[in-house]
């Protein structure tokens, strides 16, 4: 059981399921507390240990019975549930279709006595049509028709009506005839069911050893964020980390330098007045490259990803930035700041967005501006940078290019971060060109790539 186990959960995880080894190390235990010969608390108790999102319910749902219910269907035995009278009347039926061939001819005997497919029949089969090379369920449905074809499970339907035909001119009475082709179909569809948990649990055993490669990191960061599926999305966010230690290396280089200074003519002159004019002490003028920063993300279905993506980075450099406080919105705006005081930033957002999941409001980013100059207004001062994450689609609502001005007066520059393309503003229900002009500039962030490159400009010029 425990190998089992073991193949079930690397099935699990090559189907996307995020399971770290210690969750493994609970599942196996909560079986021992368990057992198996109950499923229903067996099947709760991996449930519970296994998925921690409910997204990953349904992949846990398809691949269990493939691993724990894969014993042969009951069939009945045919000989030992008709009379002798019914049984000798069956074999003369058999022997009247002799221009069958052999292979039918067993496949009925199979149904008559009740007997599944044996395990290496099925393996040899699967074999020579290239089951070994199935990894992924998409390919069940293939695979079962081909298999049925090879065992002639396809033309089992007709061959059962040519009996029933034989049978009823043998003589046999309708009640026990309708007995004997129920009993023989239901023997048929008992066969169907274990070709089904054949294919489907070798391709599941498949997938746990052999694994889809990881998505390539460099293809990914070009990867629109519209696009990315959820295994792409689970890659690049293991990915973070690195990006945010690429981008805080480099800030901190800036950071040195700005610290050694620049030459300041103006000061080194009138310093060295007392020396005669002659430039003797040189003096530098040195700024600081720490921004402070006001984030305003859109985080309706559309920009999901790439709210969760900037927040993250962002977060992750926070000794790299003065101060920083977070605004999300979709109908209406609500801070998030004090989710990244007492959290990891991968944890936050997380939490963050399980707690303002997308529904049947529209976004209205004019509404979410009003919340913030009547609520939050201090966030903003002339120091600030204002990062506003979204694509101005305000559907029809009043986009407020009012306040969008008047928070551009306020601050020191107001960014947007849009992941459309220029010809798309304007269309619809953007209001992309009445706002651009707001601002003191647009980065196109449709993909990772141009997130961080966007992230690490602002970084440039604190």
């Amino acid at each position: 059981m425990d190998k089992r186990l073991v193949e079930f959960i690397r099935t699990l995880r090559a189907a996307g399921v995020r399971i770290s080894v210690a969750e493994s190390y609970d599942a196996l235990r909560a079986v021992d507390q368990v057992g198996v010969s109950e499923r229903e608390v067996f099947q709760s108790a991996l449930r519970t240990t296994l998925v921690k999102e409910a997204a990953d319910l349904p992949t846990f749902d398809y691949f269990f019975p493939l691993f724990f219910d894969t014993a042969a269907p009951p069939m009945f035995n045919m000989e030992q549930e008709l009379t002798p009278d019914q049984q000798q009347m069956l074999r003369q039926a058999l022997q009247s279709l002799v221009g069958n061939p052999q292979a039918l001819q067993q496949l009925l005997q199979q149904l008559m006595r009740g007997r599944g497919f044996d395990q290496d029949q099925l393996e040899q089969t699967g074999q020579q049509l290239g089951l070994g090379n199935a990894d992924s369920p998409s390919q069940q449905g293939y695979y079962q028709r081909m298999m049925q074809r090879a065992l002639r499970l396809n033309e089992l339907r007709e061959l059962l009506d040519q009996l029933e035909e034989a049978l009823r001119e043998a003589g046999m009475s309708e009640d026990a005839l309708q007995e004997v082709m129920q009993m023989l179909r239901a023997n048929g569809e008992a066969l169907r069911e274990q070709l089904e948990r054949f294919v489907g649990s070798s391709i599941a055993r498949n997938m746990g050893e052999n694994p889809p490669e990881p998505p390539d990191a460099q293809d990914l960061m070009q990867t629109p964020f519209r696009a990315l599926s959820q295994e792409e999305a689970d890659a690049l966010r293991d990915e973070v980390k690195r990006l945010a230690a690429k981008l805080r290396s480099r800030a901190s280089l800036r950071q040195r330098r700005a610290n050694d200074g620049v030459l300041d003519p103006k000061s080194t002159l009138r310093h060295n007045l007392r020396y005669g004019g002659t430039p003797i002490e040189l003096q530098f003028r040195k700024r600081s490259l720490k921004p402070r920063l006001v984030l305003i993300c859109d985080i309706s279905t559309s920009m999901r990803y790439c709210a969760e993506f900037m927040l993250t980075l962002i977060y992750e450099l926070q000794d790299q930035v003065a101060k920083a406080r977070s605004f999300i919105f979709i109908s209406d705006l609500h801070e998030i700041s004090d989710y990244f005081n007492a959290m990891r930033p991968e944890a936050a957002v997380q939490q963050v967005l399980e707690n303002h999941p997308p529904g049947s409001y529209n976004t209205d980013l004019g509404h979410s501006l009003d919340t913030l100059f009547g609520e939050k207004l201090d966030a903003i001062d002339s120091r600030t940078t204002v990062i506003l994450l979204g694509d101005g689609r305000n559907n029809y609502n009043d986009p407020r290019l009012d306040l969008a001005a008047d928070m551009r007066r306020r601050a020191r520059r107001v960014v947007w971060f849009n992941p459309e393309p220029q010809y798309q503003w304007g269309t619809g229900d953007s209001d992309m060109l009445d706002y651009a002009p707001l601002a003191s500039g647009v980065y196109q962030v449709a993909n990772m790539a141009q997130l961080v490159e966007a992230i690490d400009k602002i970084m440039v010029d604190g």
